[in-house]
């Protein structure tokens, strides 16, 4: 059986979590750090909602942080 993968800001991972909050920690991002944003599939995802949001094989997940330039 193949291994199920997600895209995380554009490159593939295995899935190994089952929620947002997962993937962050297995990234070694801390949920409760402040300055970022997740969106699934093109949708923001809240942050209150991100032990609750499943992810499933082929989500793309985009975790964006701000940069001051000009």
């Amino acid at each position: 059986m193949a291994e199920e993968t997600i895209l995380v800001n554009g490159e593939a991972m295995p899935l190994t979590g089952a929620t947002v909050e997962d993937l962050l920690r297995d990234m070694s991002v801390d949920p409760s750090a402040r300055g970022f944003a997740v969106a699934v599939n093109q949708a923001v995802v809240v942050r209150a909602m991100w032990r609750k949001t499943e992810l499933r094989a082929g989500d793309q997940v985009e975790i964006v942080k701000p940069f001051a330039g000009g």
